[in-house]
């Protein structure tokens, strides 16, 4: 399945962009350690990479402390904290509703984006993130 996928997405994008999550100690916890294993994020990740390589595609890792989930991907505010069960949060600056899975990938889209554009190592402080988005 990690096969058919990676090449799939590296066969319809130029640029792919993921988050590099720390596996070994998220399969820690014992109540998501099961759905994080069977997810094989390691391992699709790595075939990404290789598989960007072969078909000339471009493969942006970002790293696991830049903070995809708490940054608001339209204003640019980060929460201090944001706990597991949270799957949707408003953020106070903008007023903007978000889904945390989907504001998540566009801040990791955003991030990888700047890495090729400016070649700048993304933190989790100083990158502005530009996007229309709607309340």
């Amino acid at each position: 399945m990690t096969h058919k996928l990676s090449r799939k997405l590296i066969n319809e994008n130029q640029v792919v962009c993921a988050e590099n999550l720390a596996v070994k100690n998220m399969i820690k916890n014992p109540t998501l350690a099961k759905h994080i294993a069977d997810a094989s994020w390691g391992e699709f990740t790595r075939q990404l990479a290789y598989k960007a390589g072969w078909y000339g595609r471009t493969y942006v890792e970002i790293g696991r402390f830049f903070p995809s989930t708490k940054r608001c991907s339209c204003c640019g505010f980060v929460k201090e904290n944001m706990p597991l069960d949270v799957r949707s949060w408003e953020c106070p600056e903008c007023g903007t509703t978000h889904d945390r899975d989907v504001n998540a990938a566009r801040n990791i889209l955003a991030a990888g984006l700047a890495v090729l554009a400016f070649g700048e190592n993304v933190s989790g402080d100083g990158i502005s993130v530009s996007s229309s988005c709607s309340r």
